[in-house]
């Protein structure tokens, strides 16, 4: 009972260590607030118990680590007065709760052009980052050589299950389309539950069901396909012919909400024959 105790004390401790930080990191003057008379940095913890619509009180014995256990509607509210990070967020519930929040669905269409910058110093491998709901939000040119010109397509169509159930293209791609599809399914089910963006995919799965027969069946299987592992998977290219991939999916640091997607040539010949292909692009193309 007693290492119990010592042991909340601690994250307590730890609790308001944080808050602290965080709170003396803030520049007054971004919330209109005035700078001058301040004995010390960032805002005064009244002014961050007001933007968070809880008791002064309560929130300075939280800075002092002997608050008790708050909710987890009052540390949304004090991550939000904080501005804290998705990441910063996480480690707040971590400390008061010793869980992290529950899944909460942002869409974000763009990614950092650092993001793009890592993409384009992959090339000629195929590189793409999609979204929780399998959107591609970003890709290089040896992406669009493999797959699709995804510029070309309207950001609404950009949506992998939509290509892989409803362009012939991509069937035609595949040397064992069916279990390709199934992973795809499979993943993007997982993916979109763990992200909470279950509202957010609701028409494109009644649009799928609607227009595809082995969709509507996948996905009423409730499959849950795990990762390819090490496997090389096979491309037919309209062009370049047969080619194969090691595929890897990666999380993107700071953004739970997106995947990135590589397909590494399996044999320095497949590589070449990417890059020989990206040499060939016209100028326009290339930029």
């Amino acid at each position: 009972m007693t290492n119990r105790m010592s042991q909340y004390r601690a994250a307590e401790s730890l609790l308001g260590t944080f808050l602290r930080d965080r709170r003396t990191k803030l520049d007054p003057a971004a919330f209109g607030l005035p700078a001058e008379r301040r004995r010390t940095p960032g805002l005064r913890r009244e002014e961050v118990a007001q933007r968070a619509n809880i008791s002064p009180t309560w929130y300075t014995w939280l800075e002092q680590g002997r608050g008790g256990a708050p909710s987890a509607d009052v540390l949304d509210r004090i991550a939000r007065a904080l501005m804290l990070t998705d990441v910063e967020r996480e480690h707040l519930f971590l400390l008061g709760l010793g869980r992290p929040p529950e899944v909460r669905y942002r869409r974000h269409d763009a990614v950092t052009p650092r993001l793009q910058r890592v993409l384009d110093a992959l090339e000629p491998v195929p590189a793409l980052i999609r979204s929780a709901t399998w959107d591609v939000v970003a890709w290089n040119r040896a992406a669009t050589v493999m797959f699709f010109d995804y510029g070309r397509l309207p950001p609404d169509q950009r949506n992998l299950l939509r290509i892989i159930f409803l362009d012939p293209r991509a069937r035609a791609a595949q040397h064992d389309w069916e279990s390709v599809a199934r992973f795809v399914v499979g993943s993007f089910r997982v993916d979109a539950a763990r992200a909470g963006a279950a509202a957010d995919v609701a028409p494109l799965v009644d649009e799928l069901c609607r227009l595809s027969p082995e969709f509507r069946a996948m996905w009423g299987s409730s499959d849950i396909v795990g990762t390819p592992g090490e496997i090389v998977k096979q491309i037919r290219h309209p062009v370049l012919g047969e080619l194969g991939f090691e595929y890897s999916a990666f999380a993107v640091d700071g953004r739970t909400d997106l995947t990135m997607v590589v397909h590494n040539p399996a044999t320095a010949a497949d590589r070449e024959k990417i890059r020989s292909q990206l040499d060939s692009m016209p100028a326009r193309a290339r930029e």
